[in-house]
């Protein structure tokens, strides 16, 4: 099928502008659109790095609305009062809410709209994978982000296209699909149903103007695992659904049963309809294989030709039970928002949390209208917590609705418990930063709940927890330094600890760290280590760990900021050349060590004839560095030629992980948050002449030359704002050139500080204060840092 530039409302548009693109639902949107021949611009306030980063990767420019503009689609959360909504108006540029745009866009094609109240998304996402692995070129837009930097959007060679319908705000009225999955039906979103009856009519509806197959979930049109006393072709509410369905669930048409669940895997015996006996999903729960046997289903029904293994990779959805640190205990955000939600995944972490473990759960409350309407399903629905901390409402632009605040969940709460009860500081979201980290003990698994921003949240407190100079006690929780890094603590622990390693390896004090750095500045590290072997390196970490001591662990240097005075703990680099190995295997993969460095790991695979990896050529890392941020560059990402990663936790236990087994997203690998990458074995995209692989190596190192600055930095010094870019802000203040002593604002990049002679470590942190208050003042956008003030926290020192 030869896809062409579909017309929208009856005109020839090919400009759309897109207000509120950073969120789930107008991000993948706008990608589509680009995908099928449109010119799409978005703004949005609150833009995510994951989302930005997947947008501009499309080619969807981040900006104001441009001049030429001929439709401006939008949010629902987005009000009237807007400015670019306004300014929308005032010009006569038509608007468009985003459910319209997208019925305009698919329609043509087989729609294959999937619907209800929970899980539609990971049940999306599991059908885009199962279509991938079999080929069955499709066209999808997701309502969320993959786990592994797939696309959320993709427009696909044939005539069926796979897309989330969001019943929020009305606009499912506009879809007429080819196939309708209804995943399940649940009273939501109260502020536009004010019904029951209400939102059941719209779901009848759709099935009605559905010209193939319905599918729905045999015992969950009412959620929570509770069939519908009138049966499946009647809605909760008594309305009639209007023809014949399909079912799928353990009794269904297309029937499962969950044969074993071990770690984050479900080995699933299916039936009924079904043209395959089995399948492998990687994923965790029923509610979650319910899922899965929705989407093999509906790929059935599609025409697609099944295996059985088509979701053992499934890479699942960011912030759907998303780990972001797995070690003593796990950390990890979930999207729930509704009761039933929260009810099915308590459920499941319940099931996973170690004999000793409790469950401390985080949550948000997203919308006055619907904590309001659901108040007393709230309070039984979070009850599973051992600990519990409120935020405060998520608004998503409503106005504060009576009954409907988290003082008045929390009081419905203490209504219902004798126990002990939440925790809640209104008005500020960070104040459980502090009892949470004197909390939590191994075994632990601590939940960020909500639709809002609480993903933030965690990744703040997480971050606090790396760089307030925590330890390790001997019963492995995390605490502040217990024993002071003095001289006679330093010269003891060393006396103590060079007999026990293997003359290869380096141990010394106050070693100097400027060199060992991209910056070139900074102090002296209080004792630095460089294992020469895995056991002395084992020995080292179980040695800092009974002492209760920090361990920092420094790569290339790259990214980071020594302060003047050092760093008080224990630096340990893998710079012996151990850690360096090349090694080519016969099936041509290559097992390659966490101390080589990118740029070494690309000419060597050059001169073997190994393409895929001259991405990684301009990266001023090592592979160790690269596996824990995920690192990426010029369209390619660290993990997409990772197969699997040898790695020790900071209790010096040693493992080997399949990259299936792993979380990675955008900058992150959560096995990698506690944890040093020893090693990895990588497969190349493919076999090619090494004067033809040094030439893409060529053409990269020139584009990075001609947009960054030569003199030693430690890269980006800011992080980009939502919807804007640091380097831009700070060049409109007119700030490039502007120096402390030899620190300076580059002239090439206005987000690098480089090192133009003798910068300290204190120039460079004045100099960032200046930029922020200047910024600040001239734009009122308050930049924070992206590189690490190593050992220290900004907050100290800003």
């Amino acid at each position: 099928m030869a896809l062409t530039r579909p017309t929208l409302f009856g005109r020839d548009i090919t400009h759309i502008h897109c207000v509120g693109v950073g969120g789930m639902g107008v991000g993948p949107l706008a990608i589509y659109l680009v995908a099928v021949g449109f010119t799409v611009s978005g703004e949005d306030d609150a833009m995510s790095e994951d989302m930005r980063g997947q947008l501009a990767r499309a080619g969807v420019q981040i900006g104001t609305m441009p001049k030429d503009i001929q439709l401006v689609a939008y949010s629902s959360a987005i009000s009237p009062t807007h400015p670019t909504y306004a300014a929308a108006v005032a010009a006569g540029v038509p608007l468009v809410r985003r459910g319209e745009l997208l019925a305009e866009a698919v329609r043509g094609r087989k729609l294959v709209a999937i619907c209800g109240s929970h899980g539609k998304t990971s049940t999306t996402a599991m059908l885009v994978h199962v279509l991938r692995q079999v080929h069955f070129s499709a066209g999808y837009i997701l309502g969320g982000l993959f786990g592994d930097d797939t696309p959320p959007a993709a427009a696909g060679e044939n005539d069926w296209v796979v897309a989330e319908i969001d019943e929020s705000d009305g606009t499912i009225e506009r879809f007429s699909p080819q196939v309708t999955v209804a995943v399940n039906l649940d009273w939501d979103h109260p502020d536009h149903y004010r019904r029951r009856e209400d939102i059941d009519a719209a779901f009848a509806a759709l099935f009605a103007r559905t010209a193939g197959e319905v599918l729905v979930g045999e015992d969950r049109l009412n959620v929570g695992g509770v069939p519908s006393p009138r049966g499946i072709g009647v809605l909760e509410s008594g309305v009639r659904a209007p023809r014949p369905q399909l079912t799928f669930g353990q009794n269904g048409d297309f029937s499962f049963s969950i044969v074993e669940e071990k770690g984050d895997s479900l080995a699933l015996r299916l039936g009924g309809r079904f043209r395959v006996p089995t399948a492998a999903v990687r994923a965790r729960g029923e509610f979650n294989a319910a899922n899965a046997c929705a989407a093999l289903a509906t790929a059935e029904l599609m025409g697609a030709a099944l295996r059985s293994d088509v979701l053992a990779a499934y890479p699942a959805v960011k912030r759907r039970q998303s780990v972001l640190r797995a070690g003593e205990y796990t950390v990890l955000e979930d999207y729930a928002h509704h009761p039933t939600e929260i009810r099915a995944l308590l459920a499941s972490l319940r099931s996973r949390l170690s004999p000793t473990g409790k469950l401390r759960v985080i949550f948000q409350p997203h919308r006055f209208t619907r904590t309001a309407q659901f108040k007393a399903e709230f309070a039984e629905a979070l009850s599973p917590a051992d600990d519990l901390y409120l935020l405060d409402v998520y608004a998503a632009s409503e106005s504060p609705a009576t009954g409907g605040t988290t003082q008045d969940l929390l009081t419905e709460i203490q209504r219902r418990t004798s126990g002990k009860s939440p925790s809640y500081v209104g008005g500020d979201d960070r104040a459980f930063f502090g009892p949470l980290s004197a909390a939590v003990r191994p075994g632990d698994l601590v939940a960020f709940v909500g639709a809002g921003d609480i993903d933030k949240r965690a990744r703040e407190w997480l971050e606090q927890l790396k760089t307030e100079g925590s330890g390790r006690r001997a019963d492995g929780h995390t605490a502040k330094l217990t024993v002071g890094m003095t001289a006679a603590t330093c010269d003891a622990f060393v006396a103590d600890l060079r007999p026990k390693l293997s003359a290869a390896t380096k141990l010394t004090r106050e070693e100097p760290l400027a060199n060992k750095t991209t910056m070139r500045v900074g102090g002296a590290a209080r004792v630095y280590v460089e294992p020469a072997s895995l056991e002395d390196l084992q020995t080292v970490l179980r040695e800092t760990r009974t002492a209760a001591l920090p361990v920092f662990v420094l790569g290339r240097g790259s990214n980071l900021l020594i302060p003047d005075e050092g760093v008080d703990g224990i630096v340990l680099s893998l710079g012996h050349e151990a850690w360096a190995r090349f090694e080519p295997q016969a099936d041509g993969r290559v097992r390659v060590g966490a101390g080589l460095r990118l740029k070494n790991l690309c000419g060597l695979a050059a001169k073997a004839g190994l393409g895929g990896f001259e991405f990684l050529e301009g990266i001023p890392g090592n592979v160790g560095g690269a596996l824990r941020m995920n690192a990426g560059a010029m369209g390619g990402w660290m993990f997409d030629v990772v197969e699997e990663v040898t790695l020790v936790n900071l209790e010096g236990e040693f493992r080997t992980l399949p990259k299936s087994a792993m979380h990675v997203d955008y900058r992150h690998c959560a096995e990698l948050h506690d944890a040093i990458a020893l090693g990895a074995l990588l497969r190349p995209a493919s076999a090619a002449p090494g004067d033809e692989v040094k030439r893409q190596m060529d053409a990269y190192a020139r584009k990075r030359h001609e947009s960054q600055p030569r003199e030693p930095s430690a890269g980006c010094i800011f992080k980009n704002p939502p919807g804007s870019s640091a380097g831009r802000l700070i060049d409109e203040c007119g700030l490039k050139g502007l120096r402390v002593g030899d620190a300076e604002v580059s002239p090439v990049h206005a987000n690098f500080i480089v090192n133009v002679g003798k910068a300290r470590s204190a120039d460079v942190i004045e100099l960032v204060r200046q930029i922020r208050t200047k910024v600040r003042a001239a734009k009122g956008v308050d930049l924070q840092p992206e590189v690490l003030l190593y050992g220290k926290r900004w907050e100290e020192v800003l």
